[in-house]
């Protein structure tokens, strides 16, 4: 993440890709072998912590120097995966959609157009170096896009306390995601022909393409617990409305469709409504 993805706010939530240890080429492989026997695994709060700290050197830090070697690990039926921070790869890529987030005067004063051309240069060079390079982690500030909860089924909802306190997330194995995500889209062409639903759609479906289809798909709230009540969140059944609002679609329900659309962009406005209140 670092200043290129963190600038405004911590509060994000993150759609992740876990890939088993075979998906990896051998020397990498072995370092996520042996890391994921550590006992002090970082966690999404260290994540966020080493991303922040690189607001406080001037000049500001755009990207870090060097890639990350940390993951996020998970146990799936026995086998263990991984999903690599690749923390310099997202801050070149956040970099580039920043001129679209921020005003060009505010934009200016966090980082500097020297800062961000000599980013863009460098990430250029390492891209003819790394043609296929991917993320195994999407972000979005303050909201949750519509498009990632067409990946998961309300049943694979966790709300829990864990040491890093509330955690709201959903996981499921890539074949589910890619399932979904073939359905969704037959639905939503059939009923809307096109648009930026659809679009945004096909861009995740593309993205999961690139892995292990034994890889496991997660859905974290991650910051965005910390801004939402309590009771709210434990109410939020954003992909169950989605689900149903395909349903609809697929059954020629509009006003169904459209109680299921009204009760998600409610929830999500008064979620917007607090990041304009800060």
């Amino acid at each position: 993440m670092t200043l290129a993805s963190s600038v405004i706010v911590p509060y994000a939530a993150y759609l992740r890709v876990y890939e088993p240890l075979a998906a990896f080429p051998e020397r990498e492989r072995t370092h996520w072998a042996r890391y994921a026997k550590r006992d002090d695994l970082p966690g999404a709060q260290d994540e966020l912590r080493r991303s922040l700290a690189d607001l406080l050197p001037v000049p500001p830090v755009a990207v870090p120097v060097h890639e990350s070697a940390d993951a996020f690990v998970a146990v799936v039926d026995g086998v263990t995966c991984v999903c690599p921070w690749r923390t310099r790869l997202r801050g070149w890529l956040a970099l580039e959609e920043l001129p679209e987030r921020l005003p060009g005067p505010l934009l200016d004063a966090a980082l500097p157009p020297v800062v961000r051309r000599q980013a863009s240069a460098d990430y250029e060079q390492w891209l003819e170096r790394n043609p296929d390079a991917r993320p195994w982690i999407r972000s979005a500030t303050w909201h949750v896009p519509v498009r990632w909860f067409v990946l998961f089924a309300d049943g694979e909802r966790e709300y829990t306390k864990g040491e890093e306190g509330l955690i709201l997330r959903y996981r499921t194995p890539m074949v589910q995601a890619r399932r979904r995500v073939a359905r969704g889209l037959k639905v939503l062409k059939e009923a809307l022909g096109e648009g930026p639903l659809i679009d945004g759609l096909v861009d995740v479906g593309r993205w999961l393409e690139e892995f292990h289809p034994r890889s496991l798909v997660e859905l974290d709230y991650g910051g965005l617990v910390h801004v939402v009540p309590a009771g709210q969140l434990e109410d939020d059944r954003s992909a169950a409305d989605v689900a149903e609002g395909l349903a609809a679609l697929k059954d020629g329900d509009g006003e169904r469709a459209g109680s299921a659309y009204e009760r998600l962009t409610d929830r999500w406005s008064e979620i917007r409504n607090r990041q304009n209140a800060s």
